[in-house]
């Protein structure tokens, strides 16, 4: 896997870097005047019921324009590997395997990896949708997607991602993917959703999550029967030939497979 800086040793990030880290960047960030107001200010119930109308409405939005999507996964994943690297062309293949096998495939339809999963959905004569958030430095729709649903909140945007999925595949990430793929396991754990498959694809990126969650374990933090909460592979076929064999058969009969071109 490629990488944009130069990777250190395990262990070498020691902790007066961390501080310096956090001083450098962290510290001295300046808070935004809104949530200063919201923070520094009495708050009203006028107030609150705006946010929450404002709130509903992009449920509703998004309940609106994604409702008549059949099967889809939701492919989750950086957006700063950009076209040329491996990691993007791992993108590209899932997408279109995918499409392939009769899914709609649904990202975050950004740049980077979600813009190569609905590239490849759309080559392959498949549905490629995007759901995209607004970003004080404005991340617009990538050119793959056939249509997007923009939103301000996080939180119904990832709603809408786990809503309409039969299934989660990760692209190697960062802080967004790792939020995106943990709110999907724990919504499994918890039994709140699926099980549905969760697929890891790009064994040597995940491996140190995979010793980091036996960590957790070894620490008491989980459970042993919740370690392999998602399945690590190299292939996107191997991949989607794994969420063919999870799914409920009612699902897998609604499937539109499309031919390889």
């Amino acid at each position: 896997m490629s990488d944009t800086t130069s990777r250190r040793p395990r262990g070498a990030l020691d902790r007066a870097e961390w501080e310096r880290l956090w001083q450098e960047h962290w510290v001295s960030a300046a808070v935004p005047d809104a949530e200063q107001e919201l923070l520094s200010n009495e708050r009203s119930p006028e107030a609150d019921k705006a946010r929450l109308a404002r709130i509903t409405e992009e449920f509703e939005t998004g309940f609106e324009r994604l409702h008549e999507l059949g099967p889809a996964v939701t492919v989750f994943g950086s957006a700063r590997f950009r076209e040329g690297t491996p990691e993007y062309e791992l993108g590209v293949e899932v997408g279109r395997e995918l499409v392939q096998a009769g899914f709609a495939v649904l990202t975050g339809g950004g740049p980077g990896l979600m813009e190569a999963a609905n590239r490849g959905a759309s080559e392959a004569g498949g549905v490629s949708l995007g759901c995209n958030i607004v970003l004080p430095h404005e991340q617009s729709a990538n050119p793959y997607v056939q249509d997007t649903v923009t939103f301000r909140y996080f939180f119904v945007r990832k709603v809408m991602l786990v809503k309409y999925s039969s299934a989660f595949v990760c692209l190697p990430g960062g802080f967004g993917t790792l939020d995106e793929m943990f709110e999907a396991a724990t919504l499994i754990q918890c039994r709140k959703i699926g099980p549905f498959p969760l697929i890891l694809l790009g064994e040597a990126y995940w491996d140190q999550l995979r010793e980091f969650v036996w960590d957790l374990r070894d620490g008491g933090a989980i459970a042993t029967e919740e370690l392999g909460f998602a399945r690590i592979v190299d292939s996107p076929r191997e991949a989607v030939e794994i969420i063919l064999e999870r799914i409920p058969e009612a699902v897998r009969a609604r499937l539109d497979p499309r031919p390889a071109r």
